[in-house]
């Protein structure tokens, strides 16, 4: 097992935090009681859940009540969807965007072939909506507005505030899929427009497997998983509570580390950025370049692939990622980028390093020393570098085999 990597990688999942992890040992060993029981043994699982919502009701700005547990960021997603759809029967128009999770995206398709009429927004170059889109698109039929806080692929921020102001106008209940923005972004659910937003364990240094939905209170929700009377009835099934113990940990961390840490992060990404440009001809950042998230950087190298590059820097213990880790695999170039009408040169080499709170300045030299290199071999094997006529006719021969 590789240890001593530089993880750039941190929008796909983060390492646990060691004091996440010391938080849930006891709840593996010795409470290994059901929180539901009567019994007092059951009952300390019990408060030790209580205390982890109301851990991440701080970091939501939210009260404890409108937390419901679950299992992950897709999990929490298709909740809020559905919740929303089941309140609203008579409602059958929804808005997203084209740039969404799939979380969000696959479900929203799905329900098209349901008899529900979907509008999914578009971007502009730099990743951002048009509000007099939205606004055209808001009907008395709309039952939903669904769009992320920050883009998993580019970081880029969406105004949520303006957006939720104009869905209450209309009647709209609106969900926020704002699991890259929890623990970069402050959040306070108090003031939002926000109706459901969805959080996950991993994004933040807790385990894999458990996440949290906010659910404002007084909006009709109807339960995802149908059983037991766990979460006040809003998620059926037994708590996860060694997972939910960590989740509440990290939120704490979150919150005592989140001034501090935006800026550390964002510093090291600028100097990433920067140099990276500065040294490296022919590339350029894709997305907003400063209405995003601190932590990510998201840089289209002309003429290469992006998989040669990610395989490259593997070879120098560097992990980073072209997208997100949930499509990794597919050959397609990522519809995030394809929404914002990348030209094709770029839009294959385009690679996303995404820091945290536990980056380094040497591992970002390590990078910069490497990442230059990498690109003059890999272009250096193209006989069209420079040349967007020979690049896109070389790759159309490619994709036609």
């Amino acid at each position: 097992m590789q240890k001593n990597c530089i993880y750039l990688d941190n929008n796909a999942t983060t390492k646990v935090d060691p004091q996440v992890l010391e938080a849930m040992l006891p709840y593996l060993t010795d409470y290994y009681g059901n929180p539901s029981s009567m019994h007092t043994f059951g009952g300390q699982l019990a408060k030790g859940v209580k205390t982890a919502r109301e851990q991440v009701a701080a970091l939501l700005g939210s009260d404890e009540s409108e937390i419901v547990f679950t299992s992950c960021g897709t999990e929490g997603d298709n909740a809020a969807i559905r919740a929303a759809l089941l309140a609203q029967p008579d409602k059958r128009h929804i808005i997203t965007t084209q740039v969404e999770h799939p979380a969000v995206l696959n479900v929203c398709k799905q329900l098209e072939t349901q008899g529900y009429n979907v509008t999914y927004l578009s971007v502009n170059r730099q990743g951002q909506l048009d509000l007099n889109e939205l606004e055209a698109s808001l009907t008395g039929n709309t039952a939903l507005v669904t769009i992320m806080y920050a883009n998993n692929e580019t970081g880029t921020v969406f105004p949520i505030e303006q957006i939720g102001l104009r869905v209450k106008e209309h009647g709209a209940l609106f969900h926020v899929d704002a699991v890259q923005a929890v623990g970069k972004i402050p959040l306070n659910m108090k003031t939002s427009t926000i109706d459901m937003l969805t959080m996950s364990g991993h994004k933040i240094h807790a385990p894999k497997g458990i996440g949290a939905l906010y659910v404002r209170r007084g909006v009709r929700f109807r339960p995802f998983l149908i059983g037991g009377h766990q979460e006040r009835g809003r998620r059926a099934g037994t708590e996860n509570v060694p997972g939910i113990i960590g989740l509440g940990k990290a939120a704490e961390l979150e919150l005592l580390h989140l001034e501090e840490a935006t800026k550390r992060e964002r510093k090291l990404r600028d100097r990433l950025e920067q140099t990276l440009l500065a040294t490296i001809p022919n590339c350029e950042v894709n997305g907003d370049p400063t209405q995003r998230l601190p932590n990510t950087t998201n840089i289209g190298f002309k003429y290469i692939e992006g998989e040669a590059i990610l395989l490259s820097l593997n070879k120098h213990g560097i992990c980073a990622s072209s997208g997100s880790a949930c499509t990794s695999g597919s050959l397609e170039p990522s519809h995030v980028l394809r929404a914002m009408g990348l030209p094709y040169t770029t839009l294959h080499g385009s690679i996303r390093f995404s820091l945290c709170r536990y980056t380094t300045e040497a591992e970002i030299d390590q990078v910069i020393e490497v990442m230059p290199g990498i690109v003059e071999r890999l272009r250096a094997l193209s006989p069209f570098q420079n040349d967007d006529a020979g690049w896109l006719q070389e790759q159309s021969l490619v994709n036609s085999h």
